[in-house]
């Protein structure tokens, strides 16, 4: 079976390369939007507990939901294609990011903000220069959690029309292939496995050695 799924991507490259590509800018999309909204609004909640308990509360509701059910919810909102499964995965990326970059900013150590403060820093640069850099390992686990979940989540993207390395998926199931079913579902385990090793990568290097030093 797996001989026959290569032989199919060999003899059709143009197709696979396509699906490729669209599985990845639907992860990439929706990751990136999830990190932009989830950072800034984990650090904004670290300051108002009440405002955060209610958003983490719901952002914890949001992680038990089914990817496919997101998706589905979509449908009559938005319709089928790029757009409701761009929007899916914004959601669901987005739990995993929210929850890391409040826990990751409520974790610094208070002593370290007084400090700050007492050498005249602003808000701003307390934020930029020392609760983030310190936050960095909690909050990218979130990220690497999200990304990892969002890669496999396009997959169910192809159940409305959103394209990606799941339509192949979906096309074996219909035809009871199962060489045309490992066309996708190779690939995306891959991209998975990639995606963790990747971005662990990108944790370590963006730790200060201090932190490493701490946390050894």
């Amino acid at each position: 079976m797996f001989a026959d799924a290569w032989t199919w991507i060999v003899n059709n490259p143009a197709v696979f390369r396509a699906a490729m590509a669209t599985h990845l800018w639907l992860s990439g999309v929706a990751l990136a939007v999830g990190v932009g909204v989830a950072v800034p609004l984990g650090i904004w909640l670290s300051r108002y507990p009440r405002a955060a308990e209610a958003a983490i509360n719901f952002a914890g509701v949001l992680r038990t939901i089914p990817s496919l059910a997101i998706l589905a919810l979509m449908l009559p909102l938005l319709g089928t294609g790029f757009l409701p499964s761009v929007v899916a995965l914004i959601v669901y990326a987005i739990s995993p990011i929210l929850i890391n970059t409040y826990v990751g900013i409520k974790q610094v150590d208070p002593d370290a903000v007084d400090a700050a403060l007492g050498m005249g820093m602003t808000r701003l640069q307390i934020v930029a220069r020392i609760e983030v850099p310190l936050a960095v390992p909690v909050i990218f686990a979130g990220i690497r959690t999200a990304a990892v979940q969002v890669v496999a989540g396009a997959t169910l993207a192809a159940f409305i029309g959103g394209g990606g390395l799941g339509d192949f998926i979906t096309a074996g199931i219909a035809i009871m292939d199962a060489s045309r079913l490992l066309v996708g579902a190779v690939p995306v385990a891959l991209l998975a496995i990639a995606t963790e090793l990747i971005f662990g990568g990108i944790e370590r290097a963006m730790t200060s050695k201090g932190i490493k030093v701490q946390a050894a």
